[in-house]
């Protein structure tokens, strides 16, 4: 019993240590394999974390587009909405009543001041000037035998051969057809205007709008809508509103007798209509809306503005000599206010608060912050901080393509 007992530990003995043997080769194996994907996973991680660090180093170099800035002249204008107006509009009306015979214009046409518009069928208007050379004939008559007895009565009176009283009613008499030939003048002078009234003219020179009556119909001169409109476009004002805080700029040269130079721009900024000239400003400020309509005079001789048409005025308030010039888009808005990346000498970029003047045509003036010369960030300013390595590219700037006048002095490459 003991010998079978003895035989069962020590086969459970053995299959114990076979177990314990296979547990060591799957540890072994499981450590090498651990150990090879550590290795692995390292060589992968150093080779890219180097990768990493050559393109960060690339990276930090950031490509730029820069301007150098420089001392120029520039145009500070005052911008305001306006309505074109023109300076006269004249509804032409006719003066007598009658049949319209004829219509000589075309509709949209330009016309002198004088010239033949339409006609009124005249024979009416003869018919009642023959009756007034008539009537007047016939007192012209009495009024010559009038005036001969006359003469016989103060004859006569000389002679003690009739009375005073004879004498008076007499000259009275002449007296009477002596106002009726007034009356008769006036009569012939009226029938004769409006003779000259069936011919219809152009009050102004102008450009005539759509006709409102066709020939053939009878018109009247009381008639609300006329035969046709007549718009002055030559010259044409435009009529626009500034701010009053920009009163004191204008006003005072106005008044002096400075001629101001106005623009005036299309709704959107891209064409230039007219130039012309300040002429006049309301005398009192809307309070509604905290602006002074201004008047100014253009010769439009492109018939470019268009009466009621709304455009941009742009009213030159002052020319800023020797200013320092850079592109508008270089300028970056801040927490602190406006500022610049100003590229220094060893291609880093430098925060630099500036103070800002006026901007036009894509062009900014800086009043303190950066001098003629230095070269400033106009492109990627997004990926820029301050003391950021960067690789400055020359951009066509704005301040590159502006025509210089003579007083405008380049500074710097």
């Amino acid at each position: 019993m003991n010998a079978v007992n003895s035989r069962e530990r020590r086969v459970r003995d053995a299959d114990s240590a076979a177990k314990r043997r296979r547990l060591q080769w799957i540890a072994a194996a499981a450590a090498v394999a651990g150990t090879a994907v550590a290795l692995v996973s390292y060589r992968i991680h150093r080779a890219g974390a180097q990768d990493g660090g050559a393109g960060s180093s690339r990276q930090r170099a950031v490509p730029v587009g820069v301007a150098t800035a420089y001392t120029g002249n520039i145009d500070v204008y005052q911008n305001g909405l306006g309505t074109v107006v023109p300076r006269n509009v004249v509804t032409v009306h006719t003066r007598v009543d009658g049949e319209l015979m004829q219509v000589l214009f075309k509709e949209g046409q330009l016309v002198k001041k004088g010239e033949l518009l339409a006609r009124i069928d005249p024979r009416p208007f003869q018919v009642v000037l023959t009756q007034a050379d008539g009537q007047m004939a016939r007192d012209q008559a009495l009024a010559k035998n009038a005036e001969i007895d006359l003469a016989r009565y103060r004859t006569l009176y000389a002679q003690d051969s009739i009375s005073r009283q004879q004498l008076d009613t007499q000259a009275a008499l002449v007296r009477q057809y002596d106002g009726n030939l007034l009356a008769d003048k006036g009569q012939v002078d009226s029938a004769k205007l409006s003779l000259v009234y069936t011919r219809i003219t152009a009050p102004l020179a102008g450009r005539v709008g759509l006709r409102q009556v066709d020939p053939g119909n009878i018109v009247h001169a009381s008639d609300a809508g006329g035969l046709v409109v007549i718009t002055q476009i030559q010259p044409m004002t435009v009529v626009f509103a500034v701010p009053e805080t920009r009163l004191a700029q204008i006003v005072p040269r106005l008044y002096a007798g400075a001629k101001l130079a106005v623009e005036a721009w299309d709704r959107d900024d891209k064409i230039k209509l007219a130039t012309g000239t300040l002429i006049a400003a309301d005398n009192q400020i809307d309070t509604t809306t905290g602006t002074v309509k201004l008047r100014a005079v253009f010769q439009n001789e492109r018939y470019l503005l268009f009466p009621n048409e709304f455009v941009n005025a742009r009213v030159l308030v002052e020319r800023r000599r020797g200013a320092t010039l850079i592109p508008a888009a270089a300028v970056q808005i801040g927490a602190a206010g406006p500022f610049v990346y100003a590229v220094l000498s060893n291609h880093t970029v430098a925060v630099r608060p500036i103070a800002l003047g006026p901007a036009e045509a894509g062009l900014a003036a800086v009043d303190r912050g950066v001098a003629p010369g230095e070269i400033v960030v106009v492109d990627g300013t997004d990926r820029l901080r301050n003391g950021a390595p960067v690789l400055p590219v020359a951009r066509d700037s704005p301040a590159a393509r502006r025509p210089r006048s003579g007083n405008d002095q380049p500074s710097g490459g």
